[in-house]
């Protein structure tokens, strides 16, 4: 079964890390094939599954010719953050990155309204310097209700991260650790490019497992989050003004204990954090700025100022 592919002038490439989904990626792939612009090519990583989720990806790839399954032997658990960005890594080496305008990252746990790429490329053509962006995402309680997930304007989701291949290839990808997915956004920024998540109706969509959720349960994941900001090189007053911003969402005050407490615990035993002191200066920077004059003004001078040097780097006229 084929459908109408991405214009040749953006090709598109996704790659999917993937580990014992069979709960949930039968909606995802529905949901990618009825893309009204879909990826080129497709890559799933079966990062060493155990339920019936190698038998559903074997179905679907002999149904799409657009599909490549790679499989990884199992390595005994599920590890989120190095585990989730070497998975990616092994899909990329199946292809030829040069080959694609655009690169996604997007996991197995999501349900795409219909035109989500067409509409996230679109933004893309109307905006040279974007080198990062998603929709938003929201999930559903166990009444059916629907709770919209934390995200704001800034923060490009882990999830579905599409990329320009360009900007992909100049902050050097994904660092190989739990905060990945936010040191990449800061550092598009630190070279000049935009990176958000767009609010649009029709880029909005279903996360079937809740973000920070864990294997372990959800403090578990907040508890991560919060090693994740230690590692990344956030401030302790940034962390702490970021805790109490979640107290009023799910677990509610345990769930930024226990943010501040992963923190602290790595503070503490003075865990390794991300060696790049250029980036630590602009991030500590932004998160100055953040408390003092809020988050929208911080980032409407950063953006300025990123201006130039984006053309610098790019050789784009004035």
């Amino acid at each position: 079964m084929t459908g109408p592919a991405a214009p040749s002038r953006r090709r598109l490439l996704v790659v999917s890390p993937c580990r014992d989904e069979a709960a949930h990626c039968e909606r995802t792939l529905l949901s990618v094939a009825s893309q009204s612009v879909r990826p080129d090519l497709w890559v799933i990583v079966d990062d060493g599954s155990t339920d019936d989720t190698p038998s559903l990806l074997a179905e679907f790839a002999r149904e799409h010719d657009f599909v490549q399954v790679v499989r990884r032997e199992n390595r005994g658990r599920r590890s989120v953050g190095p585990g989730v960005v070497d998975a990616f890594y092994a899909g990329l080496a199946h292809a030829d990155i040069e080959a694609f305008e655009f690169v996604c990252k997007l996991d197995l746990d999501l349900d795409l309204p219909p035109t989500y790429f067409e509409q996230l490329l679109s933004k893309f053509d109307a905006d040279p310097r974007l080198g990062s962006c998603s929709g938003k995402p929201y999930y559903r309680d166990r009444s059916g209700t629907v709770h919209d997930e934390w995200c704001s304007d800034e923060i490009v989701v882990g999830m579905t991260k599409l990329y320009r291949t360009q900007c992909f290839r100049e902050i050097g990808g994904f660092v190989r650790e739990v905060m990945w997915d936010g040191i990449d956004s800061h550092r598009s920024r630190m070279l000049g490019w935009r990176a958000t998540s767009f609010p649009d109706a029709g880029m909005r969509f279903e996360h079937l497992r809740p973000m920070g959720s864990s294997q372990h349960g959800v403090l578990t994941g907040r508890r991560r989050h919060g090693f994740g900001q230690y590692y990344m090189g956030t401030s302790l007053p940034f962390l702490l003004a970021s805790a109490a911003v979640r107290v009023a969402q799910p677990p509610y005050v345990v769930g930024s204990l226990a943010m501040v407490w992963g923190y602290l615990w790595s503070w503490l035993r003075r865990l390794p954090q991300h060696q790049d002191p250029a980036f630590h200066a602009f991030l500590r920077r932004y998160q100055r700025g953040t408390l003092v004059r809020g988050k929208k003004a911080t980032l409407r001078a950063l953006d300025a100022e990123s201006e130039a040097l984006w053309r610098h780097r790019h050789g784009a006229p004035r």
